[in-house]
């Protein structure tokens, strides 16, 4: 069977619609929280690594000095050429190991939204994004865009929303990968952000309702073409 490791920062970010596609596909899934991470070798291995969001910054390393090691994997996991992805602080990770800055954007972007697709977009996985499909926007930072990589999406406040290396790195600054139904742990999580942000979450729930179904979908189907292009 094959493997997949997933780095989770907090414990309700986990891969929600995206496990169900990564188990048809013969993926075993282990998670790796903050305080249990993997082995260099276990991390190399895998078959799949992913990196997950959380709410903290690339340049927290000093609050957070995980993120160096993390950033260490990051690397060593780009040196191999095996298959990456990376999801908000996950893609903002990968940013930074490629030697991109990461820093505070125009503003939070949080709650259900489009983005626009570059050429590049359009003939990528993300293709069933066309026609603003929504998806969860919920970050306040982002990155430059790394030397080399392929730019897929856009949206006003974040011009470098997803970018690609070859077909085995992807980097997400949205959330495709989110239960719908189970985003009240988010709303409960990151109370004190919304709060700060003036962000009612009662809109969120509204919005999670009329968009949570279709997100599913297309969510999925990116998942599951851009494995097959491996």
């Amino acid at each position: 069977m094959k493997r997949c490791l997933v780095m989770q920062h907090v414990a309700f970010e986990d891969l929600g619609t995206f496990a169900p596609v990564l188990e048809e596909k013969g993926f075993a899934i282990r998670y790796c929280p903050v305080d249990e991470p993997p082995t260099e070798e276990e991390w190399l291995a895998a078959d799949l690594a992913v990196v997950l969001g959380g709410a903290i910054g690339v340049y927290d390393q000093v609050l957070y000095p995980f993120l160096k090691d993390e950033k260490d994997l990051i690397r060593k996991r780009l040196e191999s050429q095996k298959p990456l992805l990376g999801i908000c602080l996950g893609a903002q990770l990968i940013a930074s190991v490629l030697k991109s800055r990461v820093y505070p954007g125009k503003g939070k972007e949080i709650g259900w939204g489009g983005v626009e697709l570059t050429e590049a977009g359009r003939k990528s996985p993300l293709r069933f994004l066309d026609g603003y499909r929504p998806v969860l926007h919920w970050h306040g930072d982002t990155f430059d865009l790394p030397e080399g990589a392929e730019l897929l999406a856009s949206t006003p406040v974040t011009p470098h929303q997803a970018f690609r290396m070859g077909n085995h790195v992807l980097a997400l600054q949205f959330h495709p990968e989110v239960d719908a139904d189970k985003l009240e742990r988010w709303f409960v999580g990151h109370a004190c952000e919304l709060a700060r942000a003036a962000i009612d979450p009662r809109r969120l729930r509204d919005e999670t309702k009329r968009a949570g179904e279709s997100a599913k979908e297309t969510g999925q189907a990116l998942l599951r073409e851009w494995i097959d292009q491996w």
